[in-house]
């Protein structure tokens, strides 16, 4: 066996695991749904690492196997099991639901040097939120200045970030676990030890949650190309996923116990999730008296993850439109690209259809905090779409399985794989259908309450049909003769 064989199949289980991990898993997953659901959410990560993050994590890694050299791409999967139409859509929508994620980016910023500078979380619950989108505004056509110019730089500091942030996700579990015992502080949540406080009540407004829960555990796509470095595929990526999996379900769990130790689930703040990790990490830091301690490390590390992100995100997707999708379904105007490499007109487009979403909820949403999550509950929304795309790939192979075979086979009947691709399709639809259902109380404040079901609404439909335009404009255009 050559050194290039050995060293292409070099991953073993634990590195799928924990490469998996640090693509998949952030401490504010856990913030984000204790703020939905409060002690009921340790129910809800079993039953959707049960029922949808297992069965997905393994249905890429059958079609990560079959498909080793598309680059891992979802839409280079849609292109090889249908056409290249269907690949474009999918290519857009890899690229379109970054747009909202990069509306939110910038107000994380602020957030974050709100709380290193000024050590609370005042900035939220005090700034008006048309100032605060205006900032935000700037920021962002900052980072389109920043990401023309080249985000190699970003990247690696991006990648350190990232790393940083996994280290204080542990840290927190860590912490807020142990420090009931250690420093016998007050548990804030009463009955942690009754079954009962577990139990969700499965009514409307929990069902208007689980998008965030299906936002918190997608994107294991990411891990495919790393299937066929795997040494023994067919054993060893499976045990990588499960792990992956049980990885996730303790840290999902012990970081909600950690919360709940700190806040009272019956009675969870509005700002939760803008400041519920600083102010967890300022409550530990206190506890243990090292003060700020903690704090201003994570907002630092947030800081840079979130400008590395930001930067990255305007870049990498569109990348991926253009590279991935056929250039016949894209206007050559959009993809042309200046000297630098750069698609200067799809910068320019991706910065039109983010400024609006910035500015647009400042007019209709009254104060900061509603607007920060009302733009997150947008994401869990529309980030998941592109989740769709993936089952559809994996229906798709399933049905003409006996023409893909690949090392690893998560399921080899052709009629069980396509029902668990069904399965997770519908779940994630539902999902993203029953978040657009506003979190505001709609008695205390009907007319933001019908503001954000209009954009929670509206946002996807003409995300979807913008791609649906630009292939006409395409027939249009990309024909006519180029006058010298």
């Amino acid at each position: 066996m050559s050194e290039g064989t050995t060293n292409a199949k070099s991953f073993r289980w634990w590195n799928i695991a924990l490469v998996g991990f640090t693509a998949v898993w952030g401490l504010n997953n856990v913030i984000n749904n204790f703020a939905n659901q409060g002690m009921a959410v340790v129910t809800s990560w079993i039953l959707i690492m049960i029922l949808y993050f297992v069965p997905y994590t393994l249905m890429v890694g059958q079609l990560g196997s079959a498909f080793q050299n598309s680059g891992g791409g979802v839409s280079s999967w849609i292109k090889l099991l249908s056409n290249n139409r269907l690949a474009y859509f999918a290519a857009w929508t890899y690229w379109v639901v970054h747009v909202p994620y990069l509306a939110q980016k910038p107000q994380v910023i602020m957030i974050s040097l709100s709380w290193l500078f000024k050590g609370n979380g005042s900035f939220v619950n005090t700034a008006s939120p048309l100032v605060v989108q205006l900032l935000s505004l700037i920021i962002f056509l900052a980072f389109v200045w920043i990401a023309s110019k080249g985000v190699n730089i970003l990247n690696n500091i991006g990648s350190i970030a990232g790393t940083a942030m996994f280290v204080m996700s542990m840290l927190f579990i860590i912490l807020g676990v142990s420090a009931p015992f250690i420093t016998h502080s007050q548990i804030a949540t009463p009955n942690m030890g009754d079954i009962h406080t577990y139990i969700p009540k499965f009514d409307m407004q929990y069902f208007t949650t689980i998008s965030m829960l299906v936002f918190a555990v997608g994107g294991s796509e990411k891990i495919s190309p790393y299937v066929n470095k795997t040494k023994n595929a067919s054993r060893e990526f499976p045990l990588g996923m499960i792990i992956l999996a049980v990885m996730v379900a303790v840290s999902a769990v012990l970081g909600s116990f950690a919360i709940g130790m700190i806040v009272n689930s019956n009675h969870i703040p509005a700002d939760l999730m803008a400041n519920g990790a600083y102010q967890a990490f300022q409550f530990l830091g206190t506890q243990f008296h090292l003060g700020n301690l903690f704090v201003w490390l994570f907002a630092i590390t947030n800081t840079i993850a979130s400008a590395a992100a930001l930067a990255i995100s305007i870049d990498a997707p569109l990348r991926m439109l253009f590279d991935d999708a056929d250039s016949k379904y894209i206007p050559k105007s959009l993809s042309k690209k200046n000297k630098k490499g750069v698609a200067i007109n799809g910068y320019i487009m991706t910065a039109i259809l983010v400024s609006i979403l910035i500015i647009v909820p400042a007019l209709g949403i009254n104060g900061m905090n509603d607007l920060y999550n009302w733009l997150l509950n947008l994401n869990s929304i529309v980030m998941p779409m592109r989740y769709l795309w993936v089952f559809a790939a994996f229906m798709l192979l399933s049905w003409h399985i006996d023409k893909h075979q690949s090392d690893y086979m998560f399921v080899k009947n052709k009629y069980v794989g396509f029902g668990l691709g069904l399965w997770t399709f519908i779940l994630t639809a539902f999902a993203c259908i029953m978040g657009m259902v506003p979190k505001a109380n709609m008695t205390s404040d009907a007319s933001t309450w019908w503001f954000q079901l209009a954009l929670n609404i509206a946002t996807p439909i003409v995300l979807i049909l913008l791609g649906l335009i630009l292939p006409a404009i395409a027939k249009r255009t990309n024909d006519e003769p180029t006058v010298e």
